[in-house]
């Protein structure tokens, strides 16, 4: 859905803007968030379209936020793409979440997956 707002929560300025870019082409609106209570505190305030989670983020890890999202009645319909390094954060989100990426992540791979999305 062009011009759906994106919610990118990931603390890697150069990995959140890779991600952004990407995004940004597929005609989505991208606001990103470098740490998981500035997450929290702006997913109080809006339902995004969907979420593009790092789980290692400071303050509030990514898994506590995604635990947030899923037991919040507001965000039930926000699908959740979890974007992470670390295998271990992985398995403890891999349900919660409605798909899970390991980085690195290519262009095209990221672009593919998120069109399911659109």
């Amino acid at each position: 859905m062009p011009g759906s707002l994106v919610l990118v929560v990931e603390d890697d300025r150069e990995v959140a803007r890779f991600l952004s870019l990407v995004l940004q082409e597929s005609e989505f609106e991208v606001e990103t968030i470098h740490t998981g209570p500035h997450a929290l505190a702006r997913l109080a305030e809006i339902v995004p379209h969907l979420v593009i989670l790092d789980l290692n983020i400071p303050g509030v890890s990514g898994v506590e936020v995604l635990r947030r999202i899923r037991g919040d009645t507001r965000l039930a319909g926000t699908p959740v793409i979890v974007v992470s390094a670390n295998p271990h954060m992985i398995d403890q989100s891999v349900d919660a979440a409605d798909l899970v990426l390991q980085k690195p992540v290519s262009y095209g791979q990221f672009r593919d997956l998120v069109q399911r999305f659109a």
